[in-house]
């Protein structure tokens, strides 16, 4: 049987469409409408700082050296695999886990192809401790994750297998 979006999973395309349009409309405001280029801060509160850093690499700078193309490929293999693993999955969980990590990594490729980079705004850091910089698509992906581990620990699932008749 084939399955297809339409069958129990149209609804988990919003979740990719918020995620990428969230991200997108944050970074369009910041960047274009507010003219932001890198290196300024605003200090919240002693523990947070909003920011615009540009991380050339994949997540935690990773591949940063990498030339261009080299992550283009990389990018597009990872989100070619979770749209067919999206695509084959009947789980509301792993439809919905894996629209917000697609939404966010088309959102964070858009990026490598309008600025060269991806544009962080949100740092978290105490005392002498600097923590990961991240953005709203960082935060879909990582959400997306979790409902992926809430499947994996058989959370959402139906409890009553149907037993043989």
């Amino acid at each position: 049987m084939t399955r297809s979006p339409t069958r129990g999973g149209a609804w988990s395309l919003l979740f990719l469409l918020l995620a990428f349009g969230l991200d997108r409309a944050h970074k369009y405001f910041q960047i274009e409408l507010q003219g932001w280029r890198g290196g300024e801060m605003v200090r919240v509160t002693d523990f947070f700082d909003y920011v615009l850093v540009w991380n050339t690499g994949v997540s935690y700078g990773l591949l940063g050296d990498a030339p261009l193309w080299v992550l283009g490929i990389v990018i597009a293999a990872a989100t070619i695999l979770l749209g067919v693993w999206w695509w084959r999955s009947t789980q509301q969980l792993v439809r919905a886990g894996l629209a917000f990590c697609i939404g966010g990594a088309l959102s964070n490729a858009l990026d490598r192809v309008l600025y060269g980079a991806v544009a962080d705004f949100f740092h978290f850091h105490w005392q002498q401790y600097s923590f990961y910089i991240f953005n709203i698509a960082d935060t879909a992906i990582t959400l997306g994750v979790l409902l992926l581990i809430l499947d994996l620990l058989g959370i959402g699932r139906d409890r009553h297998a149907s037993a043989p008749v």
